[in-house]
């Protein structure tokens, strides 16, 4: 059996559907959850639904037994993410998993973001536990961008603080289409995975393309770290939400959200998704 971890979050549910593509039987794949309850449209599929709280060892040791692999979607907490993982991975020890996966961030040895730090320090983890892992070092998600298209043609700007850095943007379906063949194939513990998109973009042209897609007048406005962070908390973002959105916009001016090894589409065999798809998707 297959776990995956956040199975009700966006990328985790994506995850299971890649697998279920793949051929995958929906009980031979464990949907490892904080609340079950919310799982229900997994069930409905057949696919095996556990209860796992990332802070609870008890509950994550449990959901993994009989299971061979685990895909670890990195939790969304940040700032308690190294703990959280570590749980996994002790739990992944006792149950003498033969393969993990892990979703960790573009370049994590040299990332200058801030998000990197959590990430770096799981890598770590992973290494010492000795359990036999593979790692997906993801780059930035189109949808970060593109869920908040409707809020930039409202106010005819997008607001950043990356200057001229490029992103190379997948979707997160593209990503979670690398776990699933990643997980299922054979000869990976070892593997580290560089994913992005094969386009990147800067922010200017991001606002361009939003602009021609929309039909309406949108630019960039490029702020200072400090002024875009406080921009966010203005909209209604928690303060270290903020400062880590901000943080990144910085790391991307430096090359961090920057890859052009098509790593991503070699391994899922076609082209990643366009941002220019994404937009109008996010558009419809």
């Amino acid at each position: 059996m297959i776990l995956v971890t956040g199975a009700t979050g966006q990328l985790g549910k994506l995850v299971i559907t890649g697998l279920l593509a793949r051929g995958i039987a929906a009980d031979g794949i464990v949907a490892a959850v904080r609340s079950p309850d919310k799982a229900d449209d997994l069930a409905q599929l057949g696919v095996i639904v556990r209860k796992a709280d990332y802070t609870d060892p008890t509950s994550l040791k449990a959901a993994m037994v009989g299971v061979k692999r685990v895909v670890l979607v990195s939790s969304s907490e940040v700032g308690q993410r190294a703990p959280q993982h570590q749980n996994v991975i002790d739990a992944a020890k006792e149950n003498a998993i033969e393969l993990l996966a892990y979703t960790s961030i573009l370049h994590a040895e040299t990332s200058p973001l801030a998000l990197a730090e959590e990430h770096r320090a799981t890598e770590a983890a992973l290494k010492a536990s000795g359990v036999p892992h593979v790692l997906l070092r993801n780059g930035w998600y189109s949808e970060n961008y593109t869920a908040s298209a409707a809020m930039a043609l409202e106010h005819g700007a997008v607001l950043g603080s990356a200057g001229e850095g490029q992103y190379a943007t997948a979707t997160r379906a593209d990503y979670a289409d690398a776990a699933a063949i990643v997980i299922t194939s054979e000869d990976q513990a070892g593997k580290v995975y560089e994913l992005a998109g094969d386009e990147s973009f800067t922010l200017a042209e991001y606002a361009a393309l939003l602009a021609s897609i929309s039909g309406k007048e949108v630019v960039y406005q490029n702020l200072p770290e400090t002024e875009y962070a406080k921009v966010l908390v203005d909209v209604g973002l928690p303060e270290g939400l903020a400062t880590i959105l901000a943080d990144s916009d910085v790391g991307a001016a430096k090359g961090g959200l920057f890859d052009d090894s098509h790593t991503l589409s070699t391994l899922i065999g076609r082209p990643t998704t366009p941002i220019q798809d994404s937009i109008k998707i996010a558009l419809k």
